[in-house]
């Protein structure tokens, strides 16, 4: 995407991964599945004195709210934010902008570190279980690009595949498929090969007048 042109960000392009601090040496991150929401809040309350000179500005810490509301499921991560809230431990949140990438291809991502404040989990009888969790951040939040691995992208989206069975060759997947690019648009290529059994029935079929 060149610099001058503007990307317009899709509150489904931003997920959350998250993962207790106390486990950053031995577990990578995790996609919190099932999520609906997500949302971001960092604010600086100020206050402004009337001086002799005018007024006078003044503000306070950054405070920063987290709250993500996802299907309730029993997957590892979401047993953790349990944990952290009853036990007071500190957990460690990605917001990552699936959509937005640099030179690199490291995707745009919102850093933090917090507690649990509130695990909010509503179970109405004539629909699915949900919660709406809430963190309370410490410091100021950080920008910056990460990695995603093979396996955390295919948590969030998946490539096309060909009919083919599935192989993998060093981590590269063969499929039979190749993916859409922007070239592609308005490209038809007649096939010289003889057309098989299956193609000339498809080729016979009369719309209807």
């Amino acid at each position: 995407m060149a610099n001058n042109q503007v990307l317009q960000m899709q509150g489904g392009d931003v997920v959350a991964y998250a993962r207790l601090l106390e486990n950053a040496a031995t577990e990578s991150a995790s996609l919190i599945p099932g999520q609906t929401s997500f949302e971001f809040d960092p604010q600086r309350d100020s206050d402004s004195t009337t001086t002799k000179d005018g007024a006078f500005q003044t503000s306070s810490s950054l405070e920063t709210d987290v709250e993500v509301d996802f299907i309730n499921n029993t997957s590892v991560i979401a047993d953790q934010m349990y944990d952290a809230l009853l036990n007071n431990k500190v957990m460690e949140l990605w917001a990552v902008h699936r959509s937005r990438t640099n030179a690199e291809g490291k995707f745009y991502a919102w850093y933090m570190q917090g507690t649990v404040s509130e695990d909010d989990n509503s179970n109405d009888a004539d629909d699915i279980s949900e919660r709406d969790v809430s963190f309370a951040i410490n410091g100021v939040p950080k920008r910056g690009w990460l990695a995603l691995s093979a396996d955390q992208k295919e948590e969030i989206d998946y490539i096309f595949r060909g009919l083919d069975k599935v192989t993998d060759n060093n981590g590269i997947e063969t499929n039979g498929g190749t993916d859409w690019a922007k070239t592609d648009e308005g490209i038809y290529i007649p096939s010289t090969a003889p057309k098989s059994v299956d193609n000339q029935s498809l080729n016979n079929v009369v719309e209807p007048s």
